[in-house]
């Protein structure tokens, strides 16, 4: 554990100008605060900030992070406040250490709760000062380094599960791959310990049986550039073993069966001579296609830059190498933490501001925690591809992102507004995946909305975040506009005239927030009708009797826009499409479910609020399901997806029911206008030659 002193002399080396006092007070605050509180090894608790703290001034940041850092657990652990801390070492510090402090335990919430509640503040905290963020990383690396002395192997393991989840992906997103790499290798080692054991034995086997191959082969690849006039330094290693834990698991290889588990570091002076190094390897020894990658031209989000390369040396052994500058290496072992260090003046690095902006839309969006944890490791996971805007802008994204993605990625608003897509000049549907390079034109509309199928395509949580958002705000919309038409029916019994006022008191008398909620309510089947009479007009309600038979509506409800799967559930048992009878059954917090009104489902009768529905103008995505008889021989298929052409229905789903020769039934989900369209569409197919019958499921 550093000493008072030792901690005071670190700072002053990187920053003479840095105020000794408020370091000692700190120092001296914390370890009087945690007085005799002892850690799972049985160090005292003050040993755990004092070391946090250290571990800051080997990334030499200012003396703010340093208190930080000595102080981030006093809120939670200790009888030490806030507005304590704001008294005795200033505001600044006060806000980071709450930005940092850790919520105590929920223990009514589940654990994903209790892990997303953590996060949004995490996230929220981290966006207004990135050093929340370092000081975070440090105590969880610290944390991880005394894993191993918590008894419980449930607990520890669900803190590695967290590390390797959350702490590690966050890492790599700032650039930290010191921090990373060994949060990887000690959740790794909790995780999965017999993997752990096995390639750790391995390597340590042949380093002892290699006696110095790596560093024959750093000084051959030192050798060769230098013969070519360049100087430079050579480092080489072992491949992380969590890594080919992974590339095992990804590949479903052996350890035998990876060729590339030497990696090796050439550091130049020059960014030119880091391509004159990549030219002289790429001519020595014969390069693996596929495998180069140029993180100097387009550096990664993190700020990440290098070339990394793959070659086959002696005996074909692969190895892999990566070529930077000193400046580059510096930055690529603590990325925006290098551009927080005291020399660079606390300037707040860009790079962090896209992705931090991203997640914080997440953490807004998110309706459950579930769905926040779900998101955020959608945006903190590191494989990642490049594309372009048709102007040349670069955007990233994860492996998998699609053009929606990449819509999302650019603004929220033209994700909203995508209708269609352009990759390398070509249309393409919108759910096509990206590839390294392509230029990405988004084709968009102001009458298009995030649609709910997108959900099954999209990879990146900001996509998913805004797409949920969307449709919760469609299906709310919606909803209120069912409730309106109730609303109305429902005034209607109340003797005199109810106006704004009355509709205002209302609202207030039932504590929702404006007269949309009191509409949303009212269709969602929150309140009853009962419940929105005696908030209208207290005293309404007395003389009638509790099983009131309310009159059914005069009028039925249009559903105009009906848009299925929003506010609306078209029913799977009868599929209604426009030009039927159809009802609405309304349950509290679902969405109305449409039946035909001769919908068999219905005959013994259901428990909930019957809706007499009819259908709008201009009513879309309507199925309509029909089951065919084909003759079974060769172009039959052909021709009734011909008639489904010429009939312009689109095909959502065709299905084999059964096969009784010499016929194959099947089952076809059809995009339709109405009950007409369907109706001349089973008609075409009857007086096809290759059906047998065609009829309405």
């Amino acid at each position: 554990m550093l000493r008072q002193y030792e901690l005071v002399e670190r700072v002053k080396a990187y920053n003479p100008d840095a105020d000794e006092a408020i370091l000692n007070r700190a120092y001296v605050y914390t370890v009087q605060k945690h007085g005799s509180q002892k850690r799972a090894s049985g160090d005292p608790y003050f040993s755990h900030p004092i070391e946090v703290a250290g571990l800051m001034t080997e990334l030499k940041l200012d003396q703010e992070t340093i208190v930080t850092a000595l102080l981030h657990d006093t809120v939670e652990d200790t009888l030490a406040t806030i507005a304590e801390v704001e008294e005795f070492f200033g505001p600044e510090i006060a806000r980071l250490v709450d930005g940092v402090t850790k919520l105590s335990k929920i223990e009514t919430l589940t654990e994903n709760e209790r892990a997303a509640e953590n996060l949004r503040k995490f996230f929220l905290a981290m966006s207004e000062d990135l050093r929340v963020l370092l000081v975070k990383l440090a105590d969880r690396l610290h944390n991880m380094r005394t894993l191993h002395f918590i008894k419980s192997e449930e607990k520890r393991r669900r803190i590695a599960r967290e590390t390797m989840d959350i702490y590690a992906p966050l890492a790599e997103r700032v650039g930290m791959y010191e921090y990373m790499r060994e949060m990887q290798l000690l959740a790794f080692e909790q995780l999965e310990p017999e993997a752990y054991a096995t390639i750790t034995g391995r390597l340590a086997q042949i380093r002892n049986e290699g006696g110095g191959q790596v560093d024959a082969i750093a000084f051959d690849i030192k050798q060769a550039l230098a013969e070519a006039g360049l100087q430079v330094e050579v480092v080489g290693r072992e491949k992380h073993p969590y890594s080919i834990w992974r590339k095992m698991s990804e590949r479903h290889v052996t350890f035998e069966q990876i060729t590339d588990i030497m990696a090796f570091r050439v550091i130049t002076e020059t960014v030119d001579d880091c391509y004159k190094a990549l030219g002289v390897l790429h001519q020595t020894w014969q390069m693996i296609p596929g495998r180069f990658k140029d993180y100097i031209s387009t550096p990664k989000t993190n700020g990440y830059r290098s070339l990394h390369t793959a070659l086959i040396y002696a005996n074909s052994m692969r190895m892999e190498v990566q070529i930077r500058t000193h400046d580059m290496h510096r930055t690529n072992g603590f990325g925006l933490a290098a551009h927080w260090a005291y020399k660079q003046g606390g300037v707040k690095p860009d790079g962090q501001v896209a992705w931090l902006r991203d997640l914080i839309e997440i953490v807004d969006a998110s309706h459950d925690a579930d769905e926040l944890l779900e998101h955020t490791k959608l945006a903190i996971y590191q494989d990642r591809i490049f594309a372009f805007t048709p102007k040349g802008a670069l955007h990233q994204l994860p492996k998998g992102a699609t053009a929606v993605d990449f819509a999302y990625a650019v603004h929220t608003d033209l994700g909203n507004a995508a209708v269609g897509a352009k990759i390398n000049g070509r249309h393409v549907p919108l759910r096509t995946q990206l590839a390294n390079g392509d230029v990405v034109e988004i084709i968009k509309s102001k009458r298009s909305g995030p649609q709910l199928p997108w959900l099954g395509f999209v990879v990146t949580g900001k996509a998913r975040a805004a797409i949920r958002r969307g449709v919760r705000a469609k299906e709310r919309q919606e909803v209120a506009t069912i409730g309106s038409k109730l609303f109305d029916e429902i005034a209607g019994r109340i003797p005199g005239r109810i106006g704004r006022k009355a509709i205002g008191a209302a609202v207030r008398r039932l504590n929702l927030k404006d007269e949309e909620d009191l509409m949303f309510a009212i269709g969602s089947a929150r309140l009853t009708d009962r419940q929105v009479m005696e908030a209208l007009v207290p005293g309404s309600t007395d003389e009638l009797p509790d099983d009131q038979d309310w009159p059914r509506q005069e009028q039925a409800i249009s559903i105009r826009g009906l848009t299925p799967g929003v506010g609306f559930e078209l029913a799977e048992c009868c599929h209604p499409v426009p030009g039927d009878r159809i009802v609405g059954l309304r349950r509290p917090d679902q969405k109305v479910e449409v039946h035909t009104i001769d919908c068999m489902s219905l005959a013994n009768g259901v428990d909930a609020d019957w809706l007499d529905l009819s259908w709008g103008e201009r009513t879309t995505g309507a199925i309509g399901r029909l089951r065919l008889v084909l003759y079974n021989r060769p172009g039959t298929l052909a021709e009734v997806t011909q008639i489904f052409a010429r009939n312009r229905a689109n095909v959502a789903n065709l299905q084999m029911i059964q096969r009784d020769e010499p016929f194959g039934t099947y089952e076809v989900d059809l995009e339709v206008s109405d009950l007409a369209h369907l109706t001349r569409i089973a008609g075409s197919l009857r007086a096809s030659e290759a059906v047998a019958d065609a009829e309405r499921i």
